[in-house]
């Protein structure tokens, strides 16, 4: 294990070639801090795409793997953690082994296809008393951090309502072509994992912890995939008598990530979209409305970390995703040393089968019609 003063932690990347969904983004995140270097890699099952994605991202050939498990055996004792980047069906055997071989691991969400995943995946955490981290990162955004902030300090009173939205159009719009396993779906739509995950845990975050005791669920499909689920619609009961709303799906023509969050408490609501990410919008009972950003009067957003840019210099999507991959090389250096973990940003196996807990209940809800326990 490297420490921070000593140089970046060493990771291995399984997945995430050039041409993937999300790789180069975790390339550049994980490096945007200096916290990582990317050390070795099996990036493609392809020997040309892996080899131009080493060459990408400037990994030598030597500690370049045709195969993923080659990689892990003969890298174990020069890397301080491995990244997960292929497609969801296939995290469980390349986490556990990783795990097993005493490697931390910062997996791609979702963690598993289903809850019974996610629970092997936690067994061998405990087992092995290993390190895993799944990365939600859209609470890494700033401004969200500030919302949970003044929702933590009692700003917005009582926690009634969180309505969130994830609409994309990938499904519908001329010339998709979506990944084949996303045209498959396994014990919940492959939409759900995709950004039913995200929802749930953006919701998990801002209240605190809150669980979901009940959901009404709705799935259609709309798009060009006949057979394939690509939007869901959720009403859930949580603890506290909160009422949560969500809407995903990837048939929403005219919106590229349309993520937006509206919180609704007793003294005062606020909302936020992803694409206006430096702006918290918030209404008060008296009629007084505020446009908060990062620039302005904050709890969190203030921090010198979240601002590597002054304010008008907007930050975005790798940034946030850069405020995670921080969160998690802290919580590895600690973990490393036996310490306790430094800060609430990092979620693991327990929160992941949660999640795919509630999105079984809503698949479930939907089926039935009627509602279910989550």
């Amino acid at each position: 294990m490297t420490s921070h003063d000593s140089g970046p932690l060493r990771i291995g990347f399984i997945g995430g070639a050039v041409n993937s969904a999300i790789g180069y983004t975790h390339f550049a995140a994980s490096r945007m801090d200096g916290r990582f270097s990317i050390g070795c890699g099996s990036f493609s099952r392809h020997p040309e795409r892996n080899r131009e994605s080493a060459k990408a991202y400037g990994v030598e050939a030597s500690h370049t793997y045709d195969d993923w498990l080659s990689m892990l055996t003969q890298e174990r004792g020069q890397l301080d953690a491995v990244a997960v980047l292929t497609p969801i069906p296939d995290h469980l055997e390349m986490v556990r082994a990783a795990l097993e071989m005493g490697l931390p691991v910062i997996c791609e969400k979702a963690l598993a296809a289903s809850s019974e995943d996610c629970r092997l995946i936690g067994q061998a955490v405990a087992q092995h008393q290993g390190f895993l981290a799944v990365t939600f990162n859209y609470s890494g955004y700033p401004m969200v951090r500030e919302l949970q902030q003044r929702l933590a300090s009692g700003e917005l009173g009582q926690l009634q309502q969180i309505h969130i939205e994830m609409p994309q159009e990938g499904f519908l719009r001329q010339g998709a072509s979506p990944q084949a396993w996303r045209l498959k779906d396994y014990s919940v739509p492959t939409v759900s994992l995709d950004l039913g995950a995200h929802v749930h845990h953006l919701v998990n975050f801002l209240s605190a912890g809150l669980t979901p005791q009940e959901v009404m669920g709705h799935q259609e499909t709309f798009g060009a995939f006949e057979g394939i689920v690509d939007n869901v619609y959720c009403l859930a009961r949580y603890q506290q008598s909160l009422l949560v709303q969500s809407w995903f799906g990837k048939t929403a023509l005219g919106y590229r990530n349309g993520l937006r969050l509206r919180v609704f408490g007793s003294k005062a609501s606020a909302e936020w979209l992803q694409m206006e990410p430096e702006v918290l919008k918030m209404s008060f009972t008296d009629g007084q409305q505020r446009s908060i950003d990062r620039g302005g009067d904050t709890l969190i957003a203030r921090q010198s970390r979240y601002n590597r840019f002054k304010a008008g210099h907007p930050s975005g999507f790798i940034e946030a995703f850069a405020n995670l991959y921080t969160d998690i090389a802290d919580h590895i250096e600690c973990h490393a040393q036996g310490k306790q973990a430094p800060n609430q940003f990092v979620q693991g196996a327990e929160q992941s089968e949660e999640c795919l807990r509630f999105l079984e209940a809503i698949r479930h809800s939907a089926g039935t019609r009627t509602w279910q326990a989550a």
